[in-house]
């Protein structure tokens, strides 16, 4: 990630500095600093971009906005939404940029769903479905992302946070409602979730949604659904290098005319070839630090929703686990409680 965001940077105008591994591997290219710290007080440098191990995020972005440097971090952001808010009060008081790689975001074919949605043309959302999954073998069980105190949680941390915030981002506001199974019964990894079905809805608009993240999909897959009043969004697919998602082909449908519904003639289908996100990205992160302006994609509004959702479906899938397990044993009816 971090050889990514450089190439992007560069591309967009950037000049890398220095860069730091928390490996000993040899980077050809680049000048290597010392130390985490010594790049974070480095004069020289005016932003940091942090793809390092999840647990390392939040004190790194700290310490480089309290430092006056400017931050571009990986997801995800910190590991709870307490912990998103303190990260919040350190960007305040530094006045400096701090923007996120939620990258999904930047594909075109998620700027082509969000500008149809934002144009009213099939009018409000009335439901969306997001399946994102991928397949990892035994060699996953002796990394960093098999530890909880190192990751912060599985899939869901690691995958499925991009498609909680492309939920967020299309429907333009929260899920106050929240259903959630969280389950590790493949890997068995304590503390390392790899499969997580969730409900949302937004109780104001009705907006719901069905949401699957897993690691046990054993052909990677990328589907994004949104269904309007008068019309649908499909996403399958979704470019990458690798193209272990397949192609990123967007079907839009025309206006319902009469019912039951459109046929697959009405159907307008866009096939993307191109990657151009993370270009996309870095010149969005680069252009916010030269107005000294908040990202308008990938803030630290946008990462503390997110949070606050994942904050939700761990929560509500423990209490879910504790009315079940309290169910089970032999109370009297009027000892049994729900628990809020």
């Amino acid at each position: 990630m971090g050889r990514i965001r450089a190439q992007a940077l560069e591309a967009a105008g950037a000049r890398i500095n220095c860069i730091y591994d928390v490996e000993d591997a040899p980077v050809d290219g680049y000048r290597r600093a010392p130390s985490l710290a010594a790049l974070t007080h480095d004069p020289n440098v005016d932003a940091i971009v942090i793809c390092l191990p999840n647990h390392l995020n939040m004190p790194t972005t700290i310490a480089a906005l309290q430092n006056g440097k400017n931050v571009f971090c990986e997801k995800p952001p910190c590991f709870t939404s307490k912990q998103m808010r303190e990260i919040i009060a350190a960007e305040r008081a530094s006045h400096r940029v701090l923007m996120y790689g939620f990258n999904h975001r930047h594909h075109e074919a998620i700027l082509k769903m969000k500008s149809l949605i934002d144009s009213g043309r099939f009018g409000p959302i009335l439901w969306m479905r997001g399946r994102y999954g991928k397949s990892v073998d035994a060699a996953y069980l002796s990394t960093w992302r098999a530890d909880r105190a190192l990751a912060g949680g599985g899939i869901l941390m690691d995958q499925g946070i991009h498609m909680l915030d492309l939920f967020l981002h299309l429907a333009g506001r929260p899920f106050d409602e929240v259903q959630a199974m969280v389950s590790s019964r493949y890997w068995k990894i304590r503390g390392i979730e790899d499969n997580v079905f969730a409900l949302f809805r937004n109780s104001g608009t009705g907006v719901t949604v069905s949401f699957h993240s897993t690691m046990t999909q054993w052909r990677h897959l990328f589907s994004l659904e949104v269904f309007l009043e008068r019309g649908y969004l499909v996403l399958n697919g979704l470019k990458t290098s690798s193209s272990t998602y397949g192609e990123e082909i967007l079907t839009i449908a025309k206006n319902r005319t009469s019912a039951p519904a459109a046929t697959f003639d009405d159907e307008e289908r866009l096939h993307f070839q191109t990657d151009s996100s993370w270009q996309r990205e870095a010149a969005q992160f680069l252009s916010a630090i030269e107005s000294g302006i908040s990202p308008s994609s990938g803030s630290s509004s946008d990462a503390l929703k997110v949070m606050e959702l994942i904050d939700r479906i761990y929560s509500v899938n423990w209490h879910h686990s504790t009315t079940l397990h309290s169910q089970l044993l032999p109370h009297k009816d009027e000892e049994l409680m729900e628990i809020e």
